[in-house]
């Protein structure tokens, strides 16, 4: 899983059973997401964000990973721990190259699907 610029490193580590790197770590902090998702493709499963914009800056029909965006009021760690279940919950299932959003609640909310990942 990578994690966006806007995602705390640690959140990763509640991401049990997963290997999480920031972009920063992959050397990618001076990429957006418009151009972080190409170079993620090959060597992730899938993209974590808090930022909202990415639904609009990404064909949805073309993504090239599965995105996930936590919506949260901020992006402190302690503000999306809560998030982290969820997050679990979607990676155990067969991921496609879909958008999801993760609502306050941990509601789960599908915005765009393209085919299975190759």
């Amino acid at each position: 899983m990578l994690l966006d610029h806007c995602v705390p490193r640690r959140f990763g580590r509640l991401l049990l059973g997963h290997q999480a790197r920031t972009a920063y770590e992959m050397g990618w902090s001076g990429l957006n997401n418009g151009r972080l998702l190409a170079p993620a493709c090959p060597q992730f499963d899938a993209f974590l964000t808090v930022d909202q914009n990415v639904q609009f800056q990404q064909n949805l029909a073309t993504l090239p990973l599965p995105v996930e965006i936590m919506v949260a009021g901020d992006n402190r760690y302690e503000t999306l721990a809560p998030y982290a279940p969820t997050v679990l919950d979607w990676l155990s299932r067969p991921l496609a190259r879909e958008l999801v959003r993760i609502e306050r609640g941990g509601v789960l909310v599908r915005l765009a699907a393209g085919p299975p990942p190759d």
